[in-house]
């Protein structure tokens, strides 16, 4: 920040504070540390992370000694002392949670101390799990005394040093070789103590007590797994005389001119290389120079050196400029759209604790889905993780470790953001964000928290981040008014509020001035689109806003991964699990598990829908003459150059031609159009034809290899021929028994239902409206408007019963008349089944009529019936390969697929509908000598294939509650409801509604040998 000076750092060790509010324990009439609203004492100044130097680090992690109490036992420290013999305690491995190394460790995890109750974990949303009473915590307060003796590497020598802990939830009071040194809170944030003089060569004793509540745990309602213990590195750093304190590195970048400004401010002074610059520069001095700027699409980073007397530093300058101006939040001269996901650190087995690795995997899926942008909810992440953003490039809304949610449902009574006594607290945490962040080009926004209400503490907050770093704009979204940011923003604003937002015709604020201020900004979601379960719905209409109205600049959909825990039954079966399995008194259930992957990260359809939906190329068909395609260019910045571009000609399913299309490469917001170079051969005579055209990268990325696709379209060439229903060939008769026979049907004569097909037994197929609820079906009992779920049941959807008015065997068809209706209820659906047969086919026309006004829509309309279980593959002509509903089908390409049965299914942590094949116009299911079942369909239809009923699938709470049958259900549904974004977002789009009408329908069954 031009005018401001760096942080002055000291190392020596900072004197003890004798008060309540400092590192002594507690006294009567005086609230302890833990409880005191004070950020913490002894700790030196927040400074910026950097990865490596030529100082010597030693990291310290690995297994402790450890010992879990029920409570604070504040005045028992005795373990600090270096004699203290704790060959009695147990092991337990730092970083890491102790909730998940003892009795609830994960299988395969690296928890120590067996089955030893360790506590368990504990999931809430919004509500603490403790009494709220601000700043006092209850006297069950879970505390563990961690002990790990260690050596000085030899080379180490003396001298001031630093002693680093990244991470501790949720207060650390800490001693070194028997002296204390102080305490903090602020969990997710780095907190360093100067200890040179109190090193010796060998047999140091490092002791930390570690309290799952305290003060600071009222700033931290951030709804995710409350998981106390020392989770990021603990390391001990030395800091030679003339060390880098801190350092600024400030790399603007002007698009007019295509120049880059860098200077660099350091405590104490030095000087800046960047070899390939040309540069060597005085700490303090500028220097203008052209430069390749730093963007999410061209993450160019440029390797210089920090050098001080006493240290030498790598720096990785990104050169870039951040700004709103013109109503528009615009980096390097131009307009952004965020394409983003909200990330929480989670693993399956390893709580917070993640590894390098495992972030690095995480942005590379990002990446590869077309993702660009990460909010860093609800606290900062580990600093690797910025690094690889800065590599890798993506946008970063970097985030405080600050939510006081859970005073929202007292009316923001008490509320600390609105308290000044908690005001250094919030202060504190601000500055250990901005102050390690700040030399990170990926970060282009700084948040000040998340759900907080509104208070001078806020206030506060931002005035100090704007004065120390005005090259990044705020960000906030729970004060209405915008009155401390820079942009506006919202959570799970619906489709057309957004779109009011685009217009900048929003509902006004009764402050014309700051109305009009709002008016002025541009426009977030900070969260939309909910992805927990099945889903989310409506990613494309919510993306064509985004496109249309540049005041909306994208958002951040919710969230990346379920926080799954991964767990295993007695028998050993593997699940994961969610809020009241670790028999918390106080949770919010699996809304744990709202994100794009799954918890063992593996992609879930969602995700797939999303990169589809984002895709920075669209692909169209042009218009006019067939085979014209139209080529947008949707980057910000980047032309197509990096891309190259196939087409493929498909007839029903069966490649009949391929190559490569010449495109020019347009600038961004720009389009070409073309035609496909090489004329595809005719379809023949009743078949559907397609060109697919596919946007590949050219070369080797950092984050992908050549050959990753990007970006697709699909051209239909010849459409899909209308078939005239095959004139019925075969007469009904009287079999043996109660039954008719019907070509290669044999139908049970009292209630008409299909009972062989070629001798093979079938069970139904009978008409079908109940699916069991997905998350968004089951919608939060907070948002507006009706339930889907709750209404479902109310109208008896599931458990309709089945009445057989008739059943006719007429001169060249079966007749069976019924009607559909749940208990206690008038509605009713009037479903008539007329079988025709006709050379081994077996074709069924289906007319389904609503009785009564329908207050609510169908689940799902179609039939259900139960074949052998032996039909273990299925493959198909429609959409896929994955799963896609009305409005989460964008990613459904038509092509002929092929997966055993299976893998149709998707494994949400919490079972519910899933699997359904969008599109299909046949489908076979098939045992492996090639014999099964082949059903077409008129109109396509959906497919859905599973081992067990809809009411097992209902009634499961895991995974491993489902057990596979002796039968294979299938659902051939008409139609389906859309999926939505209701379990916390806004429901099913009026378009993708099934609403009760009359309906008509065919298949056709045939047996395959």
């Amino acid at each position: 920040m031009t005018g401001t000076p760096p942080h002055d750092m000291s190392y020596a060790p900072a004197p003890r504070t004798v008060d309540g509010a400092g590192g002594t324990p507690h006294r009567p009439g005086r609230l302890p540390y833990y409880e005191d609203r004070s950020p913490g004492s002894g700790v030196l100044p927040p400074r910026a992370w950097y990865a490596r130097s030529d100082a010597a680090r030693l990291s310290l992690h690995g297994r402790w000694r450890f010992r879990l109490s029920a409570g604070a036992a504040t005045e028992d420290d005795a373990f600090a002392r270096p004699d203290f013999d704790d060959a009695q305690w147990q092991e337990l491995r730092v970083p890491g949670h102790w909730v998940l190394q003892g009795r609830f460790a994960a299988e395969g995890s690296y928890g120590g101390g067996g089955a030893q109750p360790h506590g368990a974990p504990a999931y809430t949303n919004t509500a603490y799990p403790f009494p709220v009473d601000p700043p006092r915590v209850p006297d069950e307060n879970p505390t563990g005394d961690h002990r790990q003796v260690f050596n000085l590497p030899e080379e180490w020598g003396a001298g001031p040093a630093v002693l680093h802990f990244a991470g501790v939830e949720s207060c650390a009071r800490v001693w070194l070789n028997g002296q204390e040194l102080g305490h903090f809170k602020g969990s997710r944030l780095p907190h360093e103590f100067a200890v040179g003089p109190l090193l010796r060569p060998r047999g140091n004793v490092l002791a930390v007590r570690v309290h799952q509540w305290s003060s600071g745990s009222y700033l931290e309602d951030q709804d995710q797994w409350w998981l106390p213990g020392i989770f990021r590195e603990v390391s001990l750093h030395q800091r030679p005389e003339g060390s880098v304190a801190d350092h600024f590195v400030h790399a603007g970048f002007d698009h007019r001119t295509g120049l880059g400004t860098l200077r660099v401010e350091c405590a104490p002074a030095g000087r800046v290389t960047v070899p390939s610059l040309g540069l060597d520069l005085a700490t303090g001095e500028s220097a203008t120079v052209p430069v390749r700027c730093w963007t999410a699409e061209t993450s160019h980073l440029y390797d210089g050196e920090l050098a001080t007397a006493g240290e030498r530093i790598p720096l990785r300058i990104g050169f870039r400029t951040v700004r709103v101006e013109d109503g528009l939040l615009k980096v390097n001269g131009r307009r952004i759209l965020l394409r983003g996901v909200n990330r929480h650190e989670f693993h399956p087995r390893y709580g917070r604790a993640l590894d390098p690795e495992t972030m690095r995997r995480d942005l590379l899926l990002m990446k590869r889905h077309n993702i660009n942008a990460v909010r860093t909810s609800h606290y900062p992440p580990h600093p690797a993780f910025l690094g690889l953003c800065d590599e890798l490039g993506l946008w970063v809304v970097e985030e405080c470790d600050l939510e006081t949610h859970g005073f929202g449902g007292q009316g923001w009574r008490d509320n600390p953001v609105d308290d000044p006594r908690w005001e250094p607290a919030l202060l504190d945490r601000a500055r250990r964000m901005v102050e390690r962040d700040k030399n990170h080009p990926s970060v282009v926004l700084w948040s000040l928290g998340n759900e907080c209400g509104t208070g001078s503490g806020l206030s506060a907050m931002a005035a100090w981040m704007r004065e120390r770093d005005p090259s990044r704009p705020l960000h906030y979204e729970g004060d209405p008014s915008c009155a401390d940011t820079d942009v506006y923003s919202r959570m799970y604003a619906d489709h057309a509020e957004v779109e009011r937002i685009g217009r900048r015709a929003e509902a006004p604020l009764p402050d014309p001035e700051l109305d009009a201020r709002r008016r002025r900004l541009p426009f977030l979601l900070c969260e939309y689109a909910h992805a927990m379960g099945n889903g989310p719905g409506g990613l494309a209409e919510y993306q064509r806003l985004f496109e249309r109205y540049e005041r909306c600049q994208g958002g951040f959909v919710w969230e990346w991964i379920d926080h799954g825990l991964r767990q295993r039954t007695p028998s050993g079966e593997v699940f994961h699990a969610y809020g009241g399995d670790f028999g918390e008194e106080l949770h919010d259930g699996n809304f744990v598990c709202d994100g794009l992957v799954l918890p063992d990260r593996v992609p879930s359809p969602g995700l797939v829908e999303l990169k589809k939906v984002v895709e920075p190329v669209r692909i169209e068909a042009a218009g006019g003459a067939a085979g014209a395609v139209r080529i947008t260019n949707l980057h910000d910045f980047a032309d197509l150059g990096h891309l190259d571009f196939l087409w493929t000609y498909e007839v029903d399913g069966d490649p009949r031609g391929s190559g490569w299309l010449e495109v020019p490469p347009p600038a961004p917001g720009e389009s070409v159009v073309e035609r496909l170079t090489a004329p595809p051969p005719e379809p023949d005579d009743g078949q559907e034809a397609f060109w697919t055209v596919r946007a590949v990268l050219r070369r080797d990325t950092t984050w992908a290899p050549a050959g990753h696709e990007v970006a697709w379209g699909q051209l239909p060439a010849a459409p899909r021929p209308a078939a005239a229903p095959p004139a019925a060939t075969a007469v009904p008769r009287r079999g043996e028994g109660n039954v008719i026979v019907l070509g290669p049907g044999t139908f049970d004569a009292g209630t008409g239902t299909l009972a062989y097909l070629d001798g093979v037994r079938i069970g139904g197929p009978r008409v079908d409206v109940w699916r069991a609820p997905t998350d968004n079906d089951e919608a939060a009992p907070w948002q507006p408007g009706p339930r889907p779920a709750t209404e479902w049941r109310r109208a008896g959807l599931h458990r309709m019963r089945h009445r057989v008015d008739a059943v006719e065997a007429g001169r060249d068809a079966v007749l069976v008349r019924t009607r559909v209706a749940p208990a206690g209820s008038p509605l009713a659906l009037r479903a008539v089944y007329r079988w025709t047969a006709h050379e081994g086919l077996l074709r069924l026309e289906l007319s389904v009529d609503p009785e009564g006004e329908w207050p609510v829509p169908l689940p799902r309309l179609g039939v259900r019936m139960g074949v052998c279980g032996s039909l273990g593959r299925a493959e198909w002509f429609g959409g896929g390969p994955g799963e896609g509903y009305p409005d989460t089908r964008s990613a459904a390409r038509v092509g002929r697929w092929s997966l055993p049965v299976d893998a149709l299914q998707t494994p949400y942590v919490r079972p519910q509908e899933n699997g359904a094949r969008p599109g299909v116009r046949w489908a076979e299911l098939t045992r492996s000598d090639g014999s099964g079942l082949r059903i077409e369909g008129d109109p396509d239809f959906y497919l859905t294939a599973r081992r067990w009923s809809t009411e097992e699938l209902a009634a499961a709470r895991h995974t491993t509650d489902l057990r596979p049958g002796e039968h294979l259900w299938l659902h051939l549904d008409h139609a389906q409801h859309g999926i939505g974004s209701q379990s916390c977002g806004p429901g099913v789009l009026p378009q993708h509604r099934l609403e009760a009408a009359p309906a008509r329908f065919s298949f056709v069954f045939a047996s395959l040998r």
